[in-house]
Parts: structure tokens; C-alpha cells; sequence
């Protein structure tokens, strides 16, 4: 086994250099390699968070990479983070300036989450687990089939 990481979503922003920042503030991640032209404009950047990792960079160095803001707030994907404290994260987030579209509730699968919205549009999901719920438990409360875990 590896510890190295797999899945590595990739997010585009038309100021980078701004989402940076916000993403270390409101959410937690910390700075890893960052490249950027002669103009300190970031041209691709990578940010932790515990054993995961983002990548970022600007809009425009492909037609399909798009913010947010160009497509009426549209998201094809959002990120999900599990962190240790899903109400402190949600507090530093809220006080950062991310827009908290569902405050942090206990889920039927287990975990405690909550939704924000960065300043350009791309919504995460933070969750941390709380408790251990069977596959009977989770289509009780569901009515939905459920296939246990491997």
C-alpha cells in the first residue's frame, strides 16, 4: 500500500492567485508547489489537505476549463474533504467569507456535513464521520437500496 494520492481534482479560477488565498483561509489547505509567470500570476498550483490534494490554475489554458462565473454558477462536480472538526471548519470557513449553503447536520450514512460555496462558485462538501451505520440502517432511513461496503 501507498501513501501516495491517486484522485486529484483539478479546479479552475479566473483570479488563482485569489483562490489561493481563500482556500488556505476558509477551508484549511495548506501551499504546496506553486508556478507562476513573470507577472507572480499563478499559472498552476497544488494545495493539501491531510493525505488529499488540489490542483488549480487559470481559466483559459484549455476552452472546456471554466470558473464557475462563466457558466451562471453551474458546478459539474464538487469536492468533497473529510476534516477532524466539521463544526469548527464550518465556522472558520463562514468567517473567511465562504458562502455556507447547508449548515452542518448529521447524515443517515454516518457522517456530519456541511456545503459551502468558494468566492467563484465551485461548491465542497466537509464531512467528518460520526458513527458507524450498517447497510439495514441506512435503507431503513432511506427506502433506497443500499450494497454493503467491501
Amino acid at each position: 500500500m501507498t501513501d501516495r494520492v491517486t484522485i486529484v481534482p483539478a479546479l479552475s479560477y479566473a483570479d488563482p492567485n485569489a483562490a489561493v488565498a481563500f482556500l488556505e483561509a476558509a477551508f484549511g489547505f495548506e501551499p504546496g508547489l506553486c508556478i507562476t509567470d513573470g507577472d507572480g500570476r499563478v499559472q498552476h498550483a497544488e494545495l493539501t489537505y491531510g493525505g488529499g490534494r488540489i490542483m488549480l490554475g487559470p481559466v483559459g489554458w484549455a476552452d472546456w476549463a471554466k470558473s464557475p462565473q462563466a457558466v451562471s454558477g453551474a458546478n459539474t462536480q464538487s469536492v468533497h474533504v473529510e476534516v477532524d472538526d466539521v463544526d469548527g471548519h464550518c465556522r472558520q470557513a463562514r468567517a473567511a467569507g465562504a458562502d455556507i449553503l447547508a449548515e452542518p447536520e448529521n447524515q443517515f450514512y454516518g457522517h456530519r456535513t456541511y456545503r459551502a460555496r468558494d468566492r467563484e462558485g465551485h461548491v465542497w462538501t466537509f464531512a467528518q464521520p460520526v458513527r458507524e451505520v450498517s447497510a439495514a440502517e441506512m435503507e431503513a432511513a432511506t427506502g433506497l437500496k443500499v450494497r454493503e461496503r467491501p
